[in-house]
């Protein structure tokens, strides 16, 4: 059950994930007001299985992570309070969407990351260069904007207020940085918790699995960095002075 204060959605972006995306939709927990899976230009039947699995199911043919995210956000109900963010290869494990939920509700948070590295990783689910990727990152963030994050995991919530004052622009890579690095710099109350990740199971990593992939990754991440830190602020959050965290 959802809190009374908040009306749940979620939004899944899949790109070849037929194999994946029914399993992991029978295996949400009951939280949500709307589902959506993003068919991010898939060549397999990704959008029929999560239609058939219940979800609503929006086609974004541009390819991008980013891009996929904004198009569920655009297909929000205006009643939508929360949304989490999910990957759709089932490494986030569904059930860890209800303590990002609860942590919400529970410290007035604006923006919940999962953190893989201080949750138990499964062995191999974490390459060497994802693991280096994110220290560099977290810690230029931590030097930066004094915010101690310690993953740029997918699986996270934020209120859709926050989402609007952000004004996410990034199409592909940089989406989940941009996000974090923004609400760094507008100072909203963020905090991190350990969850589950697991081994891909059924197809293959658009990002991780390719050297080039993750070259070209790790540099747009970087890009990114460097493009929120020299534009200016515009806008702040009502009544929030600095980034916070739970010790």
């Amino acid at each position: 059950m959802t809190s009374p204060q908040e009306l749940l959605a979620l939004i899944i972006p899949a790109l070849n994930e037929a194999d994946s995306i029914g399993v992991q939709l029978r295996q949400l927990p009951p939280l949500f007001a709307q589902v959506v899976v993003v068919d991010n230009g898939s060549e397999d039947a990704t959008g029929e299985v999560a239609g058939a699995a219940g979800a609503q199911v929006v086609q974004e043919p541009r390819r991008g992570y980013g891009r996929a995210c904004l198009a569920g956000i655009a297909a929000l109900r205006s009643e939508i309070t929360a949304v989490v963010f999910m990957d759709a290869d089932l490494s986030d494990d569904p059930a860890d969407a209800g303590r990002l939920t609860e942590t919400l509700v529970a410290g007035g948070w604006d923006l919940v990351i999962g953190s893989r590295v201080l949750g138990n990783p499964e062995p191999g689910s974490l390459t060497p260069v994802q693991r280096f990727g994110n220290w560099l990152t977290t810690r230029l963030i931590r030097w930066i904007w004094k915010v101690p994050f310690t993953d740029l995991g997918p699986l996270r919530i934020v209120r859709r207020d926050t989402l609007r004052r952000l004004d996410l622009r990034d199409g592909d890579f940089g989406w989940n940085v941009e996000m974090q690095v923004k609400a760094a710099r507008l100072g909203f109350r963020m905090t991190e918790i350990p969850v589950s990740y697991r081994r891909r199971k059924f197809g293959k990593s658009k990002i991780s699995g390719t050297v080039i992939g993750s070259a070209r990754a790790g540099a747009k991440i970087l890009w990114t960095i460097f493009r929120c830190w020299r534009m200016p602020l515009s806008t702040a959050p009502s009544g929030r002075s600095q980034a916070d965290f739970q010790d």
